[in-house]
């Protein structure tokens, strides 16, 4: 899809939705019901990673609605894994990724794609401001911490929220990554990666409904850990190594990205022109 009409495009099907789910079946009905009353949504993917619960069967109940797609993992493959499952099934020019746990509100989805429909940028991301949750960990938060630092260190920018599970990108730009990551190291290898290429993350603040280990929280410290290897390992490989030739896709992307006035555009905004006493 074209800039121009992307841009025309706001609040209309523009958004492909990935959510990979794992023994979510809590969850998870609740989730595709408030995806699917987006009107930005235009498909939806659900890549169930062999769950032990109801989480494959539930989807299926949404089958009437073509916007709908569901893939199994016969084995558990990971979040990663099931990313890359159903990014090969988007074909809307925007994608999002939707944890199927209910920490992130796919009511926001406008405010995350709009830097993107506009073309201020191509890569967005939720922040989370850990302030408008019921529960949480200390050391989940400063964990979090820990590793978006040593990705501003590592690759000289300044994001606030690298673990983010809502990352909204252009699609095209998402299969150029070429990810590799099979489990929770594909967020640090998202970004890594988007960071590589020469893109600017854009950041906007959303709502983190945290939930606890009893809940069914997956991410443990020694995904962290894992987190700073895989970031030290992307920072250091060679570019080819990690994207093969050059591809002209990307100089004009960030030259069109350099191009883009810093602020949107508004109705009836013109400019006016100065002159000195001078020139009158």
């Amino acid at each position: 899809m074209s800039d121009r009409t992307l841009g025309a495009a706001v609040g209309t099907d523009v958004l492909g939705v990935i959510i990979p789910a794992f023994n979510e079946a809590a969850t998870i009905e609740r989730v595709l019901r408030r995806v699917l009353l987006q009107e930005c949504v235009r498909q939806v993917v659900v890549v169930d990673d062999c769950s032990s619960d109801r989480t494959a069967q539930i989807p299926l109940g949404f089958a009437s609605d073509r916007r709908v797609t569901v893939r199994r993992h016969e084995v558990n493959r990971g979040k990663g894994a099931a990313i890359r499952t159903a990014l090969a099934e988007v074909s809307a020019p925007i994608v999002i990724i939707q944890d199927a746990d209910l920490e992130y509100d796919p009511v926001e989805y406008e405010k995350i794609i709009t830097p993107i429909v506009e073309g201020r940028a191509d890569v967005v991301y939720g922040v989370r401001g850990f302030l408008s949750h019921t529960s949480y960990s200390y050391w989940f938060v400063l964990g979090n911490r820990v590793v978006t630092t040593v990705t501003n260190i590592l690759f000289n920018c300044y994001i606030q929220d690298m673990e983010t599970g809502f990352k909204a990108m252009r699609t095209d730009l998402m299969r150029r990554l070429q990810l590799r990551g099979d489990r929770f190291n594909i967020e640090p290898e998202i970004t890594a990666r988007v960071l590589r290429l020469g893109y600017r993350i854009h950041e906007v603040p959303i709502t983190y409904y945290a939930r606890s280990r009893a809940e069914g929280k997956k991410l443990t410290w020694r995904d962290g850990v894992k987190a700073l290897f895989t970031l030290m390992r992307l920072r250091l490989t060679p570019r080819r190594a990690l994207f093969g030739r050059d591809d002209d896709y990307h100089s004009q992307r960030l030259a069109e990205l350099a191009a883009v006035p810093r602020m949107p555009e508004l109705e009836g905004e013109r400019q006016v022109q100065v002159t000195s006493r001078s020139e009158s």
